[in-house]
């Protein structure tokens, strides 16, 4: 991992404007805000960084890749460029790299406008989603939920999904959820068969049958 130094206020631009265009191979933390799921849909913060007046946004759907390059085509019929980085963060269900960003992936991408008008991407949020269901079974591996009228598989992940009761600290013990909860559902969707690698599934205590 090479040094980035945070000299001036300008270092940030022109950091990410060096990683894109020289493949710089910085792995750290973002000068934008946080890069965990929360922070995909928390409201606009300032950025951290002076140099960065406002975070610029793109999001849609990956249709293709070329080099570091995710074309991206807008759920409103625009169309986006975002420049993947040595030092772009990404997450998918968990932290991990650009190597497991595939075509046909969702996307939501936080960044930088270049002058080529390519998004130089801080954190890229890939297949995320943030849903109000109804738990409506419990199994070993998954819950069944209904998010309006759709039925959902959300895959529970060992060492990775975790059940958040009212405002307490999401935990690894999911046995206190229960039939019939409303619940946020935060996790990655899987566009092979629809179905969400569950995060965290935040309940309100409330009545429902135990497991």
């Amino acid at each position: 991992m090479s040094a980035y130094r945070t000299g001036t206020p300008l270092d940030r631009r022109r950091f990410l404007t060096t990683a894109a265009l020289h493949g710089a191979t910085v792995v750290g933390a973002t000068a934008l805000g946080a890069v965990d799921a929360d922070a995909a849909f928390a409201a606009p913060i300032r950025p951290l960084d002076p140099a960065v007046a406002e975070s610029a946004f793109a999001e849609g759907r990956i249709t293709a890749i070329n080099d570091d390059v995710l074309a991206v085509a807008g759920s409103y019929g625009d169309h986006s460029r975002v420049r993947v980085t040595g030092a772009t963060s990404v997450w998918k269900a968990r932290a991990t790299t650009a190597a497991d960003i595939e075509t046909g992936d969702g996307l939501y991408a936080r960044g930088v406008p270049l002058p080529d008008g390519t998004l130089a991407a801080d954190a890229v949020w890939v297949n995320i989603v943030n849903l109000d269901a109804t738990i409506r079974g419990i199994e070993k591996t998954r819950l069944h939920l209904a998010h309006g009228h759709h039925e959902i598989v959300g895959n529970l992940m060992a060492e990775t999904t975790s059940a958040a009761y009212g405002t307490a600290s999401p935990t690894a013990d999911l046995s206190r959820l229960t039939i019939g909860q409303s619940a946020q559902v935060l996790g990655a969707w899987r566009p092979s068969d629809g179905s969400v690698d569950l995060v965290r599934v935040t309940v309100a205590p409330g009545a429902g049958r135990r497991r």
